[in-house]
């Protein structure tokens, strides 16, 4: 490796990709195009990374398996910045791999933390949580340190284990400042945003106040009955009944917690769970039906009883009665939630994050334009979406070891 290509590999790794280009700019050698493609990932052209990756890993002669391996692994990252997940996972794989074989430990399990990371973002977080129990980060460098602690630490959040989630930024607060690379201190610091920002709201007797997850936590720990907005269920201390199919009845039992310990007028429910603004017969018999069925869902944990004017909760281990919702109840809150990010999305990525249709995520977009809450960039299949103004990308974008061969 020349003098200029390790200097280069260097400031890259330091998070100075201005640096690491002064010294290759010029240059179209393999090694060269490797490291121009992670400079300009770590500035934010992910178009132009892509290029120059690819233009690489094809000028790398067949003898350099290790090279090739990792320009996927950082063409990978890129694709994932980029919020890119139609990339293929085994190619990923088939990177680590080779990487692994061939005694590449640190760019092996970098390749391995994207495999979990994308895991994450697409919500298989039961499958994320077992590949990262079987990873030993004690050896590696600061950097993989860091990312395997915000692993452990969006894990935790996702889990609403608020202990386990603190500590493991804590961890990675300690890791970021070893590695010395800014990009990463952003990603730690987003990290405990979160941590500190209200992302619920706890809804008792009719009045409302944002609450932090530690919060969530707590609640979900005590004797209250709580209807749960945010996953559609109905707990109790000791028990869990989903009403996630069954939006009409989890519509009663919302409206019915809200109000407690008064009732709600038969009218006001009708509005609520049938969507009617006028009410006649056919609409109070439906009422009375389903009334009937939400008693027979939640009657291990409450009772649904009428009064004159209308039905009240009751519940029958608990004296307290609260509701979980969003802080923000749009109906396409899903989607705004993924844009909160602050990364630029393509549908079809949003599409897999949401396991739901590219139409179905193209409508809902097009309604958030309309009222200014999203924007576009790019035409046909590279049109981006991102929340207003248009965010920075702050992910790190690097790989832990030089790039080309020794």
């Amino acid at each position: 490796m020349d003098s200029l290509i390790t200097a280069a590999a260097g400031a890259l790794a330091s998070g100075d990709p201005l640096g690491a280009l002064k010294r290759i700019a010029l240059r179209n050698d393999a090694p060269a195009l490797a490291l121009r493609g992670i400079a300009m990932a770590q500035l934010g052209d992910f178009v132009r990374a892509k290029a120059l990756l690819r233009s690489a890993a094809r000028s790398f002669g067949p003898r350099e398996v290790v090279a090739r391996a990792r320009c996927l692994v950082a063409e990978a990252e890129v694709a994932f910045a980029s919020r890119d997940l139609g990339w293929s996972p085994k190619s990923l794989e088939a990177a680590r791999l080779t990487l692994e074989s061939h005694g590449d430990r640190v760019n092996a399990a970098h390749a391995r933390y994207l495999e979990i990371r994308r895991l994450l973002l697409i919500g298989r977080v039961g499958e994320a949580e077992r590949a990262l129990a079987e990873l030993t980060p004690a050896s590696l460098t600061p950097a993989l340190r860091t990312a395997h602690d915000l692993l452990w630490a969006s894990i935790a959040m996702r889990r609403l284990k608020t202990k386990d989630a603190r500590a493991a930024l804590i961890r990675a607060d300690r890791a970021s400042r070893e590695a010395r690379i800014p990009a990463l201190s952003a990603e730690v610091e987003g990290a405990w945003h979160v941590m500190n920002t209200p992302d619920t709201r706890l809804i008792t007797s009719g009045e409302a106040r944002a609450i932090l997850l530690d919060d969530v936590e707590a609640v979900l720990a005590s004797p209250a009955l709580v209807v749960d907005a945010v996953r559609q269920l109905v707990r109790g201390a000791d028990r869990v009944i989903s009403l996630t199919r069954r939006p009409v009845l989890f519509a009663l039992a919302r409206a019915l917690a809200e109000a407690w310990p008064g009732d709600v007028p038969r009218d006001a429910l009708i509005a609520r769970a049938f969507g009617s603004k006028f009410t006649d017969e056919s609409h109070r018999a439906r009422l009375r039906v389903e009334i009937a069925r939400l008693r027979t869902a939640i009657r291990s944990l409450a009772d649904v009883s009428a009064t004159k004017r209308g039905f009240e909760l009751v519940p029958r281990r608990t004296r307290e009665v609260v509701v979980l919702a969003r802080l923000v109840e749009d109906e396409h809150a899903s989607v705004l939630a993924l844009l909160a990010d602050g990364e630029s999305w393509s549908t079809s990525a949003l599409a897999l994050a949401l396991g739901t249709s590219q139409r179905t995520v193209q409508r809902a977009l097009d309604a958030l334009a309309a009222t200014d809450k999203v924007q576009s960039f790019g035409r046909g299949r590279a049109r981006r979406w991102i929340t207003p103004p248009i965010p920075r990308f702050t992910t790190s974008l690097l790989l832990p070891a030089p790039l080309p061969t020794d």
